[in-house]
């Protein structure tokens, strides 16, 4: 960090992180999910644990670690769009294998999985993968903490994935290549699916030979038959 003083044009606290923002974002949309995870005994849990019930998400997965505070993040972010997130771990660090139902977790047509900060939480992902039905297709979202243990590490999640997440800056940091290369890679690892995104657009080269195109883009889907490009003019 660098020394100084300045001034935040706007702050607010809400519930949130990368998977349970997915799961809410899904029951608002009418799909059937749930959450599975630990949140502390504080306020913050409550608020969290509501904040899904109200969305219409099964909490009943959720467990509560008595004395331990909610996991939280402190995300700076300038007018440029850059950011930093400062992630204080506190009841997750507590996740066990035990506050994991695997009857309940493979009776899902879909799991989402997002990181952990201590490696003990990797380790029981790890050991997840090995309980996971084929039936149940995972979606898996590692970010910048994942993102840096590199493929070796994720190999035994990756091999499972049916849709990779992730951004531009994470792709390179595990496969050490750019977004096309590295979506290649990450397919020879086992994933079906690669979803990268862009933020407001960048230039990529697609294809090859005579159907070789330039084109700006703002994410980056990748399968073993086809790529696409979604451009400004097409998002919605």
């Amino acid at each position: 960090l660098d020394d100084g003083e300045t001034v935040v044009s706007e702050a607010k606290s809400s519930p949130g992180g990368s998977a349970a923002n997915t799961i809410y974002g899904l029951a608002k949309l009418g799909v059937s999910a749930g959450f599975t995870g630990v949140v502390g005994d504080d306020a913050e849990g409550k608020i969290l644990i509501q904040d899904f019930q109200k969305a219409g998400v099964d909490t009943s997965q959720i467990r509560v670690k008595p004395g331990a505070k909610t996991g939280s993040v402190v995300c700076l972010s300038d007018r440029l769009g850059r950011r930093s997130l400062y992630v204080t771990p506190g009841a997750n660090n507590l996740l066990t294998m035990d506050d994991l139902d695997l009857t309940h977790i493979n009776q899902a047509r879909m799991l989402h999985l997002s990181s952990f900060a201590d490696d003990r939480q990797f380790k029981i992902l790890l050991e997840l993968m090995d309980g996971l039905d084929l039936s149940t297709k995972l979606s898996f979202a590692p970010g910048a903490l994942y993102a840096k243990k590199g493929l070796k590490a994720l190999a035994p999640i990756l091999s499972k994935t049916h849709i990779l997440f992730i951004n531009r800056d994470e792709i390179k940091q595990l496969t050490g290549e750019d977004i096309i290369n590295g979506a290649e890679s990450c397919l020879k690892q086992g994933c079906s699916i690669i979803v990268v995104t862009l933020g407001k657009g960048i230039s990529l080269e697609l294809g090859k030979g005579i159907s070789h195109r330039t084109v700006t883009a703002t994410g980056y889907i990748r399968d073993a038959e086809t790529e696409h490009a979604i451009q400004p003019s097409n998002q919605d």
